[in-house]
């Protein structure tokens, strides 16, 4: 018996079937089609009319490729279609496990008064601001109804630290729950560490509790984006950042910065500051149109082409630091990647598709309100109450994770039933966001072809891929991004 088939047995000059794909115009000459799964394949245009037409031979190299992509199938095939269902089931396997953040905000309190804050903060004397231990207790019992084996709690503010014995007090209750249920429990405390004590940190070193902290580059930079009283942020940051690191770990901490105006043209320096200070990586983040941002209209003070720029400028920069031997990495072009070259999505809530508004993350406000999402919870301080769930002294958890605010939001805007989202080969690597839609365009599904989510996220996904396209040694950098993820 042979063990091999002669290669006649696999040609299939036109003999093939199409399995299910989207396709969209990279550039002038190329386009980006795309499976189910989110495998990927540019093509030119010839090429792409001769796949659809069934006029590809199987003797050439773009037969090769679509048949390898799961984008044909021919006679005889068995696994092309299974293959396929395991791979697109592979990016939803975080949805049985339901609820894995937990967002705790313990006060709105804060000891800074930065022009574009997403919440609507409160001086520091203002304790009414504050969550009680009832709400507290609470808020515990409904984090562990979620079904997830793996929880994460991440107390916010406002600066957490004006209420830290409320955050004691929590830690230690959640810390016994979760060693009684037999589940993991990662506690993150996001932080400006200004107000960062040796007791503080040495509490978090014994709780193995992560810091997330926020510095926007260089000091004249971080203190105009990040005022407080003294005009020393970045000193006070910079003095917290070094005995943060050596009192609870130097990988135990990490940084967050916001694009401000005066941002835009400093990508170079933002980076640098970041690289002089230890960090592997950065997060170019834009403005939310939520809070003190919309109030003092720092929201409308840039647009998203003027962003752009200043994230592929960043881009460029970073990949040019890796060519020398430097390794860095852009944080959201590392999610992006891994959703673009393995089957595995990282659960990231702004790329989630069902959205991850509640079924991914959840905040308990201070005030016992529960939102769908951090920026819900947002909304809410500028009036709007569309996302709030419910309140965890008033409603059982099936009350809150049934309600018809958060199923309606997540079946409407789910992306493959979308107009446009649902024929757009970028789908299977971007979300759904219908607490941002909402905010900017009214309706949770939003306005697509005008809609800033979907033109930032559009240009990203077009310039990654024509890096990878054209550039080998960059796409072996992004490479190493994800496989460090």
């Amino acid at each position: 018996m042979a063990k091999f088939l002669p290669p006649s047995a696999f040609d299939a000059d036109g003999d093939y079937q199409l399995l299910p794909f989207n396709f969209t115009q990279l550039d002038g000459e190329r386009y980006v089609v795309t499976n189910m799964a989110g495998e990927y394949l540019t093509l030119g245009r010839q090429d792409l009319k001769r796949l659809v037409s069934h006029e590809l031979r199987s003797d050439e190299p773009v037969f090769r490729s679509a048949r390898t992509k799961h984008l044909i199938e021919v006679r005889g095939d068995q696994s092309p279609r299974e293959l396929l269902a395991l791979k697109a089931r592979t990016r939803y396997q975080r949805l049985p496990n339901f609820t894995n953040l937990h967002i705790f905000v313990v006060t709105l309190r804060c000891d800074h008064s930065c022009p574009y804050c997403q919440v609507s903060r409160q001086s520091e004397n203002r304790e009414a601001f504050d969550m009680s231990r009832e709400v507290a207790d609470a808020s515990i019992d409904l984090m562990f109804r979620s079904p997830s084996p793996a929880l994460k709690l991440e107390f916010q503010g406002g600066e957490p630290l004006l209420n830290f014995e409320l955050v004691r007090y929590i830690v230690e209750k959640v810390e016994q729950r979760a060693k009684a249920e037999s589940r993991e429990l990662e506690i993150v405390i996001a932080t400006t560490l200004s107000l960062a004590t040796q007791e503080i940190l040495e509490y978090c070193r014994d709780h193995r509790i992560l810091l997330s902290t926020s510095l926007d580059g260089p000091a004249d930079l971080h203190n105009r984006n990040r005022p407080r009283p003294g005009r020393d942020s970045h000193e006070r940051y910079v003095d917290g950042l070094q005995r943060a690191r050596e009192i609870v770990g130097f990988d135990r901490v990490s940084a967050m910065m916001t694009t401000t105006q005066h941002s835009l043209s400093r990508v170079e320096e933002i980076i640098d500051e970041y690289l002089s200070l230890g960090f592997g990586g950065i997060f170019l983040r834009p403005l939310s149109p939520y809070g003190f941002a919309v109030k003092t209209k720092a929201i409308k003070s840039y647009r998203l082409a003027d962003w752009l720029p200043f994230y592929f400028a960043g881009l460029d920069y970073i990949i040019d630091l890796n060519r020398k031997g430097v390794p860095f990495r852009e944080h959201y072009a590392s999610l992006v990647l891994q959703k673009m070259l393995t089957s595995n999505d990282p659960g990231y809530v702004d790329l989630m598709n069902p959205a991850g508004a509640g079924i991914a993350a959840v905040v308990c406000n201070y005030d016992g309100g529960v939102f769908a999402s951090d920026e819900a919870r947002m909304l809410a301080e500028m009036g709007d109450m569309t996302f709030k769930l419910g309140h965890v002294l008033k409603n059982s958890y099936e009350e809150i994770f049934l309600s018809d605010v958060l199923l309606n939001a997540l079946e409407d805007s789910f992306t493959l039933s979308v107009p446009m989202c649902s024929e757009c080969a970028f789908e299977p690597f971007c979300g759904a966001d219908p607490v941002y839609a909402h905010a900017i365009h009214g309706d949770v599904v939003g306005r697509k072809p005008s809609s800033d989510f979907c033109r930032r996220n559009m240009a990203i996904f077009r310039r990654l891929i024509t890096i990878m396209e054209t550039d080998p040694e960059a796409k072996a950098i992004f490479q190493g991004w994800v496989a460090a993820c």
